[in-house]
C-alpha cells in the first residue's frame, strides 16, 4: 500500500515534522514547542509535498499539554484531524513492562523502528531532554529500559543548584582531563552519560547472552555518540519512522 503521511513527533522541548511520500521520508523540520507560528508554517509547507495525494496526519507525543494546541494548529493549517499513536493508531509492537500504558510512546516507537531494520534484539538510546536506554528482544517486544537526565538538564542543574558553577552549553570536552571548571563539568556530563549507556548495554547483553546492536537517536545523539564503537548507528529520525510504521501496521491489521 502507498503510504503518504505527515508525521509529527511532540517531545518535551521540540516538535519534529516529517513527510512520507509513497512510504519514503522526504523532509524533516524541527521547531521549539513555544514557537507555535513555526509549527503552522512547517505543516503548511510539508503538506504541499503531497501534490494532491491523499495523506493522513499521524502524531506521537510525550507532552500531553501540547496535544490540543497541535490539533488546533493542524486544523487551521490544512483542515485535517490528527491521529494519535496509542489512541487512534495501535502501537506496532507488544509492550511487556509492568504498566504498558505508562511507558512513553516515543520509547516504544524508537524500538519498533530499530527492530524493523535490525530484525533481532537491539537497544535504542534516545538522547534528548532525558536520555532513555531501551531494549527489545528478538521478537521485537519492548522489554523495558532506563531513564536518566539529559545532558542539558544535568548542566543546568549543576549551575542552578550550586553557588559557583557556571552556565555551560553541551559540547565535546577537550583532552583527558577537565582543566577548568567548564571543561570539568563537560567531562562529567559527557562521559557520565556514555558511561551509564555502556553499563546498561552490558547489563542487557548479559541478560540476552550476546551483544545487541545499539542505535542512537535524539537531538544530542550525534554530539554524544557519533564515532563511538559501542553505537551501531545514529538515526536522528528514528521516532518519525516509528510513527509511520505504527500507522502502516495498524492499517494492515485492520484492513482499512
Amino acid at each position: 500500500m502507498e503510504i503518504n503521511l505527515l508525521v509529527l513527533n511532540v517531545g518535551n522541548s521540540r516538535i519534529a515534522c516529517g513527510t512520507f511520500v509513497a512510504g519514503e521520508l522526504k523532509g524533516v523540520s524541527r521547531h521549539r514547542i513555544e514557537d507555535r507560528s513555526a509549527w503552522q508554517s512547517a505543516i503548511v509547507e510539508a503538506w504541499t509535498s503531497f501534490e494532491g495525494r491523499d495523506a493522513a496526519v499521524v502524531a506521537a507525543t510525550v507532552n500531553p499539554l501540547v496535544t490540543e494546541g497541535l490539533e488546533h494548529v493542524v486544523d487551521l493549517a490544512i483542515g485535517r484531524a490528527v491521529l494519535w499513536v496509542g489512541k487512534d493508531v495501535d502501537l506496532p509492537i507488544r509492550v511487556l513492562t509492568e504498566k504498558p500504558a505508562e511507558t512513553g510512546v516515543d520509547r516504544v516507537l524508537n524500538v519498533a523502528a530499530a527492530h524493523e531494520q535490525i530484525e533481532s534484539a537491539c537497544v535504542v538510546v534516545d538522547a534528548g531532554s532525558a536520555v532513555t536506554v531501551d531494549f527489545c528482544n528478538d521478537g521485537g517486544d519492548f522489554i523495558g529500559g532506563a531513564i536518566l537526565p539529559g545532558a542539558t538538564m544535568m548542566l543546568d542543574a549543576l549551575h542552578a543548584n550550586t553557588a559557583l558553577l557556571p552556565e555551560v552549553k553541551l559540547a565535546v570536552p577537550e583532552g583527558a582531563f577537565g582543566k577548568n571548571t567548564e571543561q570539568a563539568m563537560l567531562h562529567g556530563v559527557y562521559y557520565g552519560i556514555r558511561g551509564a549507556v555502556k553499563e546498561l548495554v552490558e547489563n542487557y547483553a548479559t541478560d540476552l547472552g550476546r551483544w545487541p546492536d545499539v542505535i542512537a537517536t535524539g537531538g544530542d545523539a550525534k554530539l554524544l555518540f557519533e564515532g563511538w564503537e559501542l553505537i551501531h548507528a545514529v538515526a536522528p529520525d528514528l521516532t518519525l519512522y516509528g510513527v509511520a510504521l505504527a500507522y502502516t501496521e495498524h492499517h494492515l491489521k485492520h484492513d482499512e
